[in-house]
């Protein structure tokens, strides 16, 4: 079982670094790179260790469920989210999570009665996996890890480095500023209730905001199978609005 801390626990936790953000310490990366980095985060921005996030959506469960939530994202240790959905005018409570290499996730009806929970091997790496898409909300983490860039054109970017004791293989778009526009991964996962395998992971990126220096996505489509025809029908479960977000 993943450690239960609390998001207050882990948000205290992140040691925050002691350097700014100069886009001349990135001058030999691909240009697609830079050009990410500089419009992510602002000049002499702080480069945090994690942010906390609100957010409000839907999520499809059975059907699509209004949703509100609280995230806290820390490139040394994981994430918790923390959430309410509604199914059929009753709450469901709980949390994804994985912390310090081990994932787990515990949902309950009206906080009370069990719905949904997993540990184990897989949920932790299909949790590592979720863990890298998310780190485009602290683009930070991608300069203080050992990341791989590479670009074969000006809109497309892939970066590979490891995190949570999975590899990540993250491929980007981007537009001539430098903004985001989808983020790709193969994730660990069944979707169709199969074995668990990669399967293509993503998310749209419809909207963007700026929060102290940093320029994150803040409406987005994610689901599995991205990139193909079965995304919007099957694999799409997540629409997100993020309100809030707060660096240290």
């Amino acid at each position: 079982m993943a450690k239960q801390i609390s998001l207050d626990a882990l948000w205290n936790s992140a040691i925050p670094e002691q350097r700014a953000f100069n886009p001349d310490d990135f001058v030999h990366l691909p240009e697609a790179a830079r050009r990410y980095l500089e419009h992510a985060i602002a000049p002499g921005t702080a480069l945090a260790s994690a942010v906390r996030l609100k957010m409000h959506g839907e999520i499809k469960l059975k059907t699509w469920s209004p949703f509100t939530a609280e995230q806290v994202v820390c490139w040394q240790r994981g994430f918790i989210w923390s959430a309410t959905a509604w199914m059929t005018r009753l709450p469901v409570v709980g949390s994804d999570r994985i912390i310090d290499g081990t994932g787990s996730m515990q949902w309950k009806l009206l906080g009370l009665f069990p719905v949904m929970t997993g540990t184990g091997a897989d949920i932790t790496r299909s949790s590592a996996g979720r863990f890298h898409t998310e780190l485009t909300l602290l683009p930070s983490a991608f300069c203080l890890g050992d990341v791989t860039w590479g670009s074969t054109d000006v809109a497309h970017l892939h970066a590979s480095f490891m995190a949570q004791g999975e590899q990540a293989e993250l491929d980007f778009t981007l537009d001539h500023t430098g903004q985001l526009k989808t983020a790709k991964l193969p994730r660990w996962g069944n979707p169709d209730g199969g074995e668990h395998r990669y399967v293509d992971f993503g998310a749209m990126i419809e909207e963007e905001s700026t929060f102290s220096g940093y320029t994150i996505p803040t409406r987005l489509r994610v689901g599995w199978y991205f990139g193909s025809e079965r995304f919007e029908p099957e694999g799409e479960f997540f629409r997100a609005t993020i309100d809030e977000a707060i660096y240290r």
